[in-house]
């Protein structure tokens, strides 16, 4: 985030790559039932997703990553433009492998572009040489060491486009912060294998003890952490940077409930800064 003089947050999220491995592992499991079962259900022709836009599951869950934090960002700065790298996939002609893999991506934007427009923001759009052209401009380099998380990383290019509309003329903040989508385990009819004398019992779910999981709490003896599942009219606790379980016997009555999170926050690097912000080593709470 670039304001006209200052650099407000660079910031590096985690992509939910889980989904299309859960939603091929609930298709199995609702095959499996169906056999067990000598259920057959009938054909529905009058199929309910007939006539609307689909966006793959996987697909949809990356690109709404990206909304869900301009949408917490929108509350606490004032956001009115968004600037996007945009990645052009044209279909070629008897591709059919190319243009299989690249449809998901050409979906997925045009929904998010869609969604930014719809939530107040300008769009602005640049292509990758435009973004090279900026960055020679501003005096910048970008890093190929992509497993660093520093600043000419990994934000270098969000930088200099959003420094091209604000009016900036160089970072005051050389910092990054990460953050990794809380992953929560969702509600299952039983679980996958039975256990002794082949009894399922049931999984998941996003409520513990009446409390959503991944609500952040203050515990008297462990601190911050988030909510995690339940066992025994107990909850569990996580470490909200690195999502570690410190424990699975806390009281509910012990919890301050203080807000519901998303996102967990590991670390911040802040290297080379020009003005004070938090400088947190990994592992260590943000």
């Amino acid at each position: 985030m670039v304001g006209t003089k200052e650099t407000v947050l660079n910031g590096m999220s985690e992509t939910p790559n889980h989904v299309k491995k859960a939603v091929e592992t609930r298709k199995t499991m609702r095959r499996a039932r169906r056999f067990r079962n000598c259920w057959r259900r009938p054909a529905r022709f009058n199929n309910r997703l007939k006539g609307r836009k689909f966006i793959p599951p996987s697909t949809f869950a990356r690109w709404n990553a990206k909304i869900r934090i301009l949408e917490q960002l929108q509350k606490i700065l004032p956001i009115t433009d968004v600037i996007v790298e945009d990645v052009a996939a044209t279909t070629k002609k008897n591709c059919r492998r190319w243009n299989k893999n690249f449809s998901p991506i050409e979906v997925g934007k045009r929904w998010f572009y869609a969604k930014i427009r719809s939530l107040g923001c300008d769009l602005h759009l640049r292509t990758g040489y435009e973004t090279a052209a900026l960055r020679d401009q501003f005096g910048l380099k970008k890093s190929s060491q992509k497993s660093k998380p520093v600043f000419s990383t990994h934000a270098v290019d969000a930088w200099v486009m959003a420094a091209d509309v604000s009016g900036a003329t160089q970072p005051t903040e050389w910092g990054l912060l990460y953050w990794t989508p809380i992953q929560l385990h969702r509600r299952q009819l039983h679980r996958f294998q039975p256990e002794k004398g082949g009894v399922r019992k049931p999984y998941g779910g996003t409520r513990s003890m009446g409390l959503t999981r991944g609500t952040l709490v203050r515990h008297v003896k462990h601190g911050l952490a988030y909510i995690g599942g339940t066992l025994k009219d107990r909850v569990s606790l996580h470490r909200r940077d690195t999502g570690k379980r410190v424990t699975q016997n806390a009281r509910v009555e012990d919890c301050t409930i203080l807000t519901r999170i998303a996102w967990r926050t590991g670390w911040y690097v802040g290297i080379g800064r020009r003005h004070s912000s938090p400088r947190l080593r990994r592992g260590s709470p943000a």
